[in-house]
């Protein structure tokens, strides 16, 4: 079992009479990859913010790499880095020149880091651009290179991929795997973006309305993401009668549209289209097919109200 590097138990933060955050609990392993997933004001932005320092719980305990008390975690807060909401950099400074300044404030000796994370975020060719006249995604880069200066074990995004196109997308997922893999870094990334971080994370934290709705591995989740024969009839009412009484089906669901989505027997699929038939039932669709990461949390946020 990895190593526990963070662990969040019961953390509450309140807003006059709202909570931002509502007994929230849950832990991060040494060399994972974490998608933190859920709506915009779901509580991503603030649980990133309270393990960044820049915001205070009202009560639960925060642990970083073994410390709990303020000095114990500013001092974790050294192993880590953060991109928390869109970077902010200089308008009027080149990125070389942002990250220059971050080296010195950061006390960095080594000047060369600057060329190597500019080119790690391919950057490196930007030249006397300014920050201003950056694209969405160009900044999100700086502010990825800026996180990376320190040499960190934990990097904390807050949508990182946010204003990257389809091709930068790819570019930094691969990015975040080599980091993972090759530097041995753990992350944490959020995203409302679920289909992008179904390529990417090893563990996931559902959250929605400040209260964790769930967390998983990326195998719990591939299970739980269970495959389903899409089931549509002449007569989907009788066909649901059917399945129950002929075929034992437990695990059912009837959508909007009045089709099935059947969840078990479907390693036996040959006899529930043999069952409809001979019960009169002529199907009209009969697909294999899978829920998706989208699908699932807004499945679990319903369950969970």
């Amino acid at each position: 079992m990895s190593e526990i590097i963070v662990d969040v138990k019961n953390l509450t933060k309140q807003y006059g009479k709202q909570k931002g955050l509502d007994d929230v609990s849950f832990s991060i392993r040494k060399g994972s990859i974490v998608g933190l997933i859920g709506p915009n004001g779901a509580g991503k932005t603030t649980i990133m913010k309270i393990m960044g320092g820049l915001a205070f719980p009202t009560s639960g305990v925060l642990e970083m790499y073994g410390a709990t008390d303020e000095k114990g975690l500013n001092h974790a807060r050294t192993r880590m880095s953060f991109m928390i909401e869109t970077p902010y950099e200089k308008e009027k400074m080149t990125a070389r020149e942002n990250l220059e300044k971050q080296r010195l404030q950061k006390g960095i000796p080594d000047k060369g880091r600057i060329d190597e994370v500019l080119e790690i975020v391919n950057l490196a060719d930007t030249g006397k651009k300014i920050v201003k006249n950056f694209s969405l995604g160009m900044r999100q880069r700086l502010g990825l290179a800026n996180a990376l200066m320190g040499r960190p074990e934990l990097m904390v995004l807050d949508e990182p991929i946010n204003g990257l196109d389809p091709e930068g997308i790819v570019e930094i997922r691969e990015l975040f795997r080599k980091l993972n893999k090759e530097d041995d870094i753990t992350i944490v990334i959020s995203s409302h973006i679920l289909s992008e971080l179904s390529l990417l994370c090893t563990d996931y934290i559902f959250i929605n309305g400040g209260k964790i709705k769930g967390t998983f591995t990326a195998d719990e989740l591939r299970k739980a993401c269970s495959e389903y024969y899409h089931i549509d009839t002449d007569n989907n009412e009788k066909a649901a009668a059917i399945l129950v009484n002929k075929c034992h089906i437990n695990h059912m669901e009837a959508m909007e549209d009045g089709s099935l989505r059947v969840y078990d027997g479907l390693d036996d699929i040959l006899n529930i289209s043999k069952s409809l038939y001979e019960g009169g039932v002529i199907p009209t669709s009969l697909t294999l097919n899978e829920v998706n990461l989208e699908e699932y949390y807004m499945k679990l946020v319903e369950e969970s109200e």
